[in-house]
């Protein structure tokens, strides 16, 4: 098989490795791509929301399945495109995508069908998000900008001077882009969060491993919201108990909710979870793999990723067994210093080869490219270095150990990445 993968972060770096340990795949291209997926494709310059480009790549080299990673095209509907062509692509369509695409639609989908979240309410008028959080509101309490804003667009509001400093920013001064232009303001939950992906095929779920991740910039939860700074699997704190409440009230429901809807959805449901005291409630839907959570998830998956794909697309998921591998893995993402705010790129980095066949070691690019030859830093979030141990303790040491092997000038990390586990 010809397999082409849409998008260039750390998600579609452990996508492409994925993909290439597939007996049934011997070409794969990726679009963009960074330099470390190059090791396992050929990186195309066509930007991932170049959708008739791309559709016309693919049918000019005949590709046998297209992978879509990232959430903008998704949301945009590049799917659409290559079914109207034809084309085989994993992933949900744009009236699926939406489910991550509007945060509004998505709160809307769990109070009608009953599937536990926050209260909340949603709002296209400042001045009456303003008048709701003067007159009903408890602090703290979260404001959410609709639509999609890089993981970034959720503000937690301690005082009502803050929430409207924050209903300011979102909705007039559109920090977030049109993003803001509907917003959700939602009870504050406490608890542990927690990460599930699961594999969808329109009727049927099956989720992967847990996973949880880290959004702060720095240590100690400290800091501005981030794309995510490293993440661990699994969470100690999902148990049996947690996961048979979410497949009969949250999951399955989900899925059911879409097709219901008249969007039945086919691709990856990221769940974004919180156990509160009063049970696990949906803090948020993504409709494709995490970033970083791919990067812990899939080096622990069993299963051929393009069979797994396949049976998504053609609707025969219930006959996979998904199986994942009884150990643990951690992702400490290496970025460059001034991330999430201001940062320079280009910075070249040494130190790949240490990566060089270690078994249960993985440096997947995120933000990375070529430059004379040399790799360079591209991005704020530049590499996820990711372990596997026998369990989360050993897997954490080993990640901290290998995040030494890398080195470039301006490399920030936090140092507490799986600490929760401790505790657990």
């Amino acid at each position: 098989m010809k397999v082409l993968i849409v998008g260039s972060g750390g998600r579609e770096h452990a996508i492409a490795w994925s993909v290439a340990k597939s007996p049934k795949v011997d070409k794969i291209y990726c679009a963009p791509g960074n330099a470390g997926i190059s090791e396992y494709a050929e990186c195309v310059s066509i930007g991932a929301m170049e959708f008739e480009k791309l559709a016309d790549f693919a049918e000019e080299k005949a590709i046998d399945l297209t992978i879509i990673g990232m959430d903008d095209p998704l949301v945009g509907g590049v799917v659409d495109v290559f079914e109207a062509r034809g084309l085989k692509v994993f992933g949900p369509r744009k009236n699926a995508a939406i489910l991550e695409g509007s945060k509004a639609f998505s709160k809307d989908l769990m109070k009608k069908y009953n599937i536990p979240t926050a209260a909340y309410e949603n709002f296209d008028d400042p001045e009456k998000a303003l008048e709701y959080l003067r007159t009903k509101a408890k602090f703290p309490i979260v404001l959410k900008a609709d639509g999609l804003a890089l993981g970034k667009g959720v503000l937690i509001c301690n005082t009502l001077g803050e929430a409207e400093e924050g209903v300011k920013e979102i909705m007039e001064d559109k920090k977030f882009g049109s993003a803001g232009n509907t917003m959700v303001i939602e009870e504050f939950m406490t608890g542990r969060e927690v990460s599930v992906l699961s594999y969808v095929d329109g009727k049927t779920i099956k989720t992967m491993t847990s996973a949880q991740d880290h959004k702060r910039a720095m240590d100690g939860d400290k800091g501005l919201n981030t794309g995510g700074m490293g993440t661990f699997s699994p969470s100690p704190f999902y148990t049996e108990e947690v996961d048979a409440f979410c497949q009969k009230y949250i999951y399955q429901p989900t899925v059911d909710a879409m097709a219901a809807e008249g969007r039945p959805f086919v691709g990856i449901i990221f769940f974004g979870l919180m156990l509160t005291q009063d049970g696990p409630k949906v803090l948020e839907y993504n409709a494709r793999f995490g970033d970083p959570e791919a990067q812990v998830v899939l080096p622990r998956m069993k299963n051929d990723i393009i069979e797994v794909m396949e049976a998504c697309i053609n609707g025969t998921l219930d006959q996979v067994d998904l199986q994942f591998e009884d150990n643990a893995a951690v992702c400490v993402v290496l970025a460059s210093e001034g991330y999430p705010v201001k940062y320079e790129k280009g910075i070249p980095m040494y130190g790949f080869e240490n990566f060089k066949d270690k078994e249960g070691y993985y440096c997947f690019h995120a933000g990375t490219k070529f430059q004379d030859g040399q790799i360079v830093t591209n991005g704020g979030r530049v590499l996820g270095i990711t372990a596997k141990g026998s369990d989360l303790k050993e897997a954490r040491k080993k990640a901290y150990e290998a995040t030494e092997w890398i080195t470039f000038a301006n490399k920030y990390m936090r140092h507490d990445i799986g600490k929760a586990i401790d505790e657990a």
